[in-house]
């Protein structure tokens, strides 16, 4: 009987633990909107006290904010929740910045900017809001780019929502997605490897004829197809590649490291060594 009062006992230590737990990851609607309030004291303080605050404006502001926003994305491949949620407070820092200057200029507060964007959203999803049905994402996604380009201010071409200063790898993606949403993709996504040999064909022919010109637009036309062929297999592009590059980054340092303690420079050792140092770099799958 002891014993199994014992286990009762700790039983109910490791439920009380992790409702504690939940606790404090799940705060309640009043603390978030008073954490929020605080955060706001915050920067209107700094925006009044601070020399550096006080003079920022949007176009002081927007290279700090792409900085951000890229060290965001990094922390998001990284799936680290601490440097992720550090990143998310520096980008949310500049959301309210912007919203300040707005209001210190009379155009927008942050209160406006949360009212517009909730109306956008309720607006978007007329299937939650309203009494359109939809039998799944696609379906959800053709009827997307029709309401956007409905909205007020919306888009005026299917197209024309995709920032010109997009990133060109991120750029294809969204511009494909955009096509396909609308009805204009492949009847099967195994057809699209069909144009992938096509494009890859085209780049050697033009390399053979040394047509310099046209071996950067079949280049293009290839990775556009390879973009393409991601999309329609559910891999992002931009994500596939940069793992590739953050593997090959991880185990070039092990060779250059490898090197150092062999005593050797890089551009003094042969390619046969390099390769052998490269596979220790594989076997200890470095990177991955």
């Amino acid at each position: 009987m002891k014993s199994n009062n014992n286990a009762i006992n700790r039983d109910k230590a490791e439920l009380a633990q992790s409702l504690a737990s939940e606790s404090i990851l799940s705060n309640s609607r009043e603390q978030k909107l008073e954490a929020f309030g605080k955060l706001l004291d915050v920067i209107d303080n700094l925006r009044e006290k601070c020399p550096w605050d006080s003079v920022q404006t949007n176009e002081s502001m927007r290279p700090n904010t792409i900085e951000e926003a890229m060290e965001l994305a990094e922390a998001l491949l990284g799936d680290d929740n601490n440097t992720i949620k550090k990143e998310l407070g520096d980008v949310l820092l500049h959301v309210l910045l912007y919203a300040r200057i707005g209001e210190e200029k009379g155009v927008y507060d942050i209160a406006e900017v949360c009212d517009a964007l909730r109306q956008k959203l309720i607006y978007r999803h007329p299937h939650i809001y309203g009494n359109d049905k939809v039998s799944g994402v696609k379906e959800l996604l053709e009827h997307w780019e029709v309401i956007k380009m409905k909205e007020k201010g919306g888009n005026k071409t299917v197209l024309s929502g995709v920032p010109s200063t997009l990133p060109s790898l991120i750029k294809a993606e969204r511009v494909q997605e955009k096509a396909a949403n609308v009805g204009f993709d492949w009847e099967k996504k195994e057809d699209v490897w069909d144009k992938v040999k096509e494009e890859l064909a085209e780049v050697e022919t033009e390399m053979k004829a040394g047509n310099e010109a046209n071996i950067e637009k079949e280049f293009g036309d290839l990775f556009f197809a390879l973009v393409n062929a991601a999309r329609l297999y559910g891999v992002r592009p931009d994500n596939a590649l940069e793992k590739t590059n953050l593997k090959f980054i991880a185990r070039f340092n092990h060779v250059e490291k490898r090197a150092k303690e062999q005593g050797k420079r890089l551009n003094e050792m042969t390619l046969a060594e390099m390769d052998e140092l490269w596979d220790e770099a594989k076997l200890l799958k470095l990177g991955e």
